[in-house]
């Protein structure tokens, strides 16, 4: 029972389809494997045993009569706490929203019960999902698989922590600059994220509207592909036969190359070379505009969430972590023609990157420049937390600024991940892509 830890969420499907797998079994196998490890508190803010077991006896009844509802139909899985559970305290990461307990459950979570998927329960995450480090001192912060003295990225920091630590066969977190992608490549786990507006927000905690999405954090490609389809309630990505064989990619050297650490930078090169090998042409290209679409970040994901949460904020400073509390009122300054003049930027920048990465299966990049920094000295350095969450989410952040879905695929360098962005919408060409780069990279 403990290989069902580190299987993937598809094979554990694949297992109760067979009847290998007791769904009520594999349940109790993951929560006694929650409570029994050091870390939980760090890694889950409320694990739902008796939601977990009664969807579990469910799906094992319906495996019993032949009747499943989807390929993860029983498969557990983790949701990071800004997904609303009825009846289950939702307060992403917050003080702010302490008790916070909602009545029904966010719409994509609803899919995925239907689907047959069995909750575990809410992972811990940067404060209001507005940090790409996942350090949270007024909840608790994960830790890194390959560093336990190092955050484990943010700000779906927990959902990462649940997947490597094998306490959730797959987890669901969200990504406005980089929150499933980075959490995802510090933690050694395939991370998509989907097009804004592909997955409904409904039910969600927001934090910027025009740049938040929801999107799964696994074990595989085909994980991503069929959790991906279960919350959207769609036909799963056909991922049979997929090759790099005549595939064109274009590396995008703008900025996504600069100030790159030693770690990343070589993993990044053995990966394209892997992927040259497997019958890939790959290109570098330059993308100037991108620079300029990077020079709006701050007004307009500050403008943002600020917009959103100001009065919240306002009436009670003193609960938050001062690090998120000055970023959010970073929006006070920009003005409303500040944040149309910067949007007008973005739209010019992004036609020239469409124009610029037209013909191309996909762009690639190092997910993120830098490593998992240290805990200690991010509490202890707040120019060190500042400087490296904006470097964390330098690339991640081209993605969502640019409109893009965006996969993130393990290089088997620990910490240090392959980023390929694709055109909106475009999310099972690039689940196709993704297969044939992860058979090449493993």
């Amino acid at each position: 029972m403990q290989d069902w830890l580190t299987m993937t969420a598809a094979d554990l499907g694949r297992g109760i389809g067979a009847g290998e797998i007791d769904p009520v079994a594999l349940a109790q196998t993951y929560l006694d494997a929650i409570d029994a490890h050091p870390m939980r508190d760090r890694i889950y803010a409320r694990v739902t045993h008796k939601r977990a077991l009664a969807e579990a006896g469910a799906a094992a009844a319906r495996a019993k009569s032949g009747h499943r509802l989807s390929p993860l139909d029983g498969v557990p899985i983790s949701w990071k706490d800004l997904f609303d559970t009825a009846g289950t305290a939702t307060e992403a990461g917050s003080k702010l929203l302490e008790g916070r307990v909602p009545d029904r459950d966010a719409v994509v979570l609803a899919n995925a019960t239907a689907a047959g998927l069995v909750c575990l329960g809410k992972t811990h995450m940067s404060e209001l999902a507005f940090s790409g480090l996942g350090h949270n001192p007024s909840t608790a912060t994960s830790p890194c698989v390959n560093d336990h003295d190092a955050v484990a990225g943010g700000s779906s920091s927990g959902a990462a922590a649940s997947v490597a630590f094998g306490l959730a066969a797959a987890g669901i977190g969200s990504d406005t600059g980089g929150s499933v992608r980075i959490p995802a490549v510090w933690n050694d786990l395939v991370g998509l994220k989907t097009t804004a507006g592909r997955l409904t927000l409904e039910g969600v905690v927001p934090l910027a509207l025009k740049f938040d999405t929801i999107g799964p954090l696994c074990r595989s490609v085909e994980d991503a592909g069929l959790l991906m389809a279960v919350m959207e309630g769609s036909k799963p990505a056909d991922l049979a036969h997929t090759a790099l064989e005549g595939r064109r990619f274009a590396i995008l050297r703008t900025v996504a190359q600069d100030d790159v650490r030693d770690a990343p930078a070589d993993a990044f090169k053995s990966a394209v070379a892997r992927l040259q090998a497997a019958g890939a042409t790959i290109e570098t290209i330059e993308v100037p505009e991108v620079n300029d679409a990077l020079a709006q970040a701050t007004c307009v994901f500050t403008s943002e969430a600020y917009g959103l949460w100001r009065d919240v904020i306002e009436a009670n400073p003193d609960k938050m972590y001062a690090q998120i509390k000055e970023r959010f009122e970073l929006g006070k300054n920009f003005s409303g023609p500040d944040y149309v003049a910067a949007w007008a930027k973005i739209d010019v920048a992004r036609a020239a990157y469409d124009q610029a990465t037209a013909g191309f299966d996909a762009v690639l990049a190092p997910t993120t420049p830098i490593l998992p920094p240290n805990l200690a000295r991010l509490d202890s350095d707040p120019d060190y937390y500042v400087s490296e969450n904006l470097l964390a989410l330098r690339n991640t952040r081209i993605g969502n600024l640019m409109g893009l879905c965006g996969l993130t695929l393990p290089t088997g360098v620990p910490s240090c991940g392959l980023m390929l962005l694709c055109p909106p919408d475009m999310e099972e060409h690039l689940l196709r892509i993704g297969k044939a780069c992860e058979d090449a990279l493993s």
